[in-house]
């Protein structure tokens, strides 16, 4: 059990985000357009499209619900495919971990620091979709700031998890499971596209202990003006996946590079 062992980060985990940033900037044009089309195509094309025949959703125009949730997915989304796919490439092809696991710094450290800058995407992310709903008039004041924070740590849980799968992980072709039986559901049960009360108590059940639909019970009210409820249990939530998930992806890393 020395694998599992509890973490010890330090502040050496920042030139490991320092890296990751630096590299992204020199693409953050095609990074940006796919981390940022596709939410808005869904904002555009749901929210004008399906709104139209919707009307209000949970007392809201269907355009503004939608708005609420993409921001959130798409931090989910964001920070899920850079510690998948771009975790898992600078681990095993390109073998930039083992290259810095020579300097010093611990995988301790490393694995904080892409967890950290998986919020950061996340963030970014978010800002961008923020941005571009209160310039449509989907946001009803100064208090949708809150988002921000609130993407960052949604990023950083579900960098987290992801790193657990790209711990235990052969292949890219692996990462599909998680995507079916994982993020999938979520994003299409977690209030991003309609209010949880309209599917049956087992499912709701089920979904109220999800990390996901726990940010959207806070980021809705918080872009739409409405007073905020049950916001410790909704801030735990991701909290708690967020640090269980990276002590698992850490203990399965030390398994894996550290023989």
């Amino acid at each position: 059990m020395r694998d599992f062992a509890l973490p010890r980060f330090s502040s050496r985990c920042l030139p490991v985000w320092r890296r990751n940033a630096q590299v992204w900037l020199k693409l953050s044009g095609p990074s940006l357009v796919g981390n940022f089309g596709e939410p808005l195509l869904y904002l555009l094309a749901l929210g004008y499209g399906l709104g139209g025949f919707i009307g209000e959703v949970d007392g809201l125009p269907y355009i503004v619900f939608l708005a609420t949730g993409i921001v959130c997915s798409s931090a989910m989304n964001t920070a899920t495919f850079e510690c998948l796919y771009s975790a898992y490439t600078r681990m095993k092809v390109q073998e930039t971990w083992s290259a810095m696991l020579a300097a010093p710094l611990s995988l301790d450290d490393i694995v904080l620091g892409e967890t950290l800058w998986a919020g950061t995407k996340s963030l970014i992310s978010a800002t961008a979709i923020l941005l571009v709903a209160a310039l449509l008039g989907l946001v009803e004041g100064w208090q949708a700031l809150g988002v921000l924070p609130l993407a960052f740590l949604l990023g950083c849980c579900f960098g987290a998890m992801a790193l657990v799968v790209t711990a235990i992980s052969p292949s890219y072709d692996f990462f599909l499971y998680y995507f079916t039986l994982v993020i999938t559901p979520m994003f299409l049960l977690s209030g991003v596209f309609f209010p949880l009360e309209s599917v049956p108590g087992w499912v709701q059940a089920g979904v109220q202990l999800l990390p996901l639909y726990h940010v959207v019970e806070l980021v809705r009210p918080l872009m739409t003006g409405r007073p905020l409820e049950g916001v410790v249990v909704h801030l735990l939530a991701p909290l708690l996946y967020g640090l269980a998930a990276l002590w698992l992806a850490l203990g399965f890393l030390r398994r894996r590079l550290l023989i």
